[in-house]
This record gives structure tokens, C-alpha cells and sequence, in this order.
């Protein structure tokens, strides 16, 4: 009759998930601290103001203006004299298309001024202003 023990001269058929649970666990750890440093965005110093956020129905195109006078849509850098063409064609595929304009509080007036009028002149009607609550005040 066979022997049906086993013993020490048989082979096991299971795998050990542990490494691969550890690696896994220690990956998503290292995803979830770095995503959000990916998504960053242009940094400006937003002028500060006492007014209520506005609820946003559509979805807007961000326009930011940073000290250096560079001009993103979005996160995709141009400049002042293609900015309306581009406004122009991204409000022919979506007319209902709104823009928030992010400008910094450092820069000149008259370049913010220039920008709102090409976005005016790219036929979009609804321009929001960013701005953030000033420091100390919390609503």
C-alpha cells in the first residue's frame, strides 16, 4: 500500500500573499502622498476679499495670470496675443463654456484689463473673478 503521509519530503501548493500585500500597501501609501504634489497647480497670490464663493453649474475654463505676466488656460501655458484664439475655438466646441480668472494681486491692472478683453473678444460672456478670504477671517 502507498505510504499517503507526506511528511518533510513533500512540496506545499500554497503561495504566500504577505510580500505581495506588503509591497502592495507600501505602493498605494506612496501614491497617495504624491498625487496631489502632481496636481499642483501655477502658484499666485490671490488678492484677498470678503465676498461669498459662487457656486459653479458648468464646467468653467481657469485662466491664470501669474507675477511674471505668463497666461495658462488651465495648466497649458500661451500667450496674450494667441489667448483669444484659443478662447475663441474652445467656446465654438462648448458656447455654454465659462472662465474663472485666476490673476495675481502683484500684477499690473492694465495687463489683467488686456486678458479680460480677449476672453471678451473670444465671445465669452461670463468671466469670474478668484480670490481668496483674507488671513485671519474665516467664514
Amino acid at each position: 500500500m502507498a505510504n499517503t503521509q507526506l511528511g518533510n519530503t513533500g512540496h506545499i501548493s500554497e503561495i504566500n500573499v504577505t510580500p505581495f500585500v506588503d509591497v502592495m500597501l507600501v505602493l498605494l501609501v506612496i501614491f497617495m502622498v504624491t498625487a496631489p504634489m502632481m496636481m499642483r497647480g501655477e502658484d499666485v497670490e490671490l488678492p484677498a476679499t470678503t465676498s461669498k464663493p459662487i457656486a459653479a453649474k458648468t464646467e468653467r475654463l481657469v485662466i491664470t495670470l501669474d507675477k511674471s505676466q505668463a497666461i495658462f488656460i488651465n495648466e497649458h501655458k500661451t500667450s496674450l496675443d494667441s489667448l483669444q484664439d484659443k478662447l475663441a475655438a474652445i467656446h465654438k466646441a462648448r458656447p455654454e463654456t465659462g472662465v474663472f480668472l485666476r490673476a495675481d494681486a502683484a500684477l499690473p491692472y492694465g495687463f489683467v484689463v488686456q486678458v479680460m478683453a480677449a476672453v471678451k473678444g473670444a465671445g465669452i460672456k461670463r468671466i469670474g473673478m478668484v480670490t481668496q478670504a483674507p488671513k485671519g477671517k474665516r467664514r
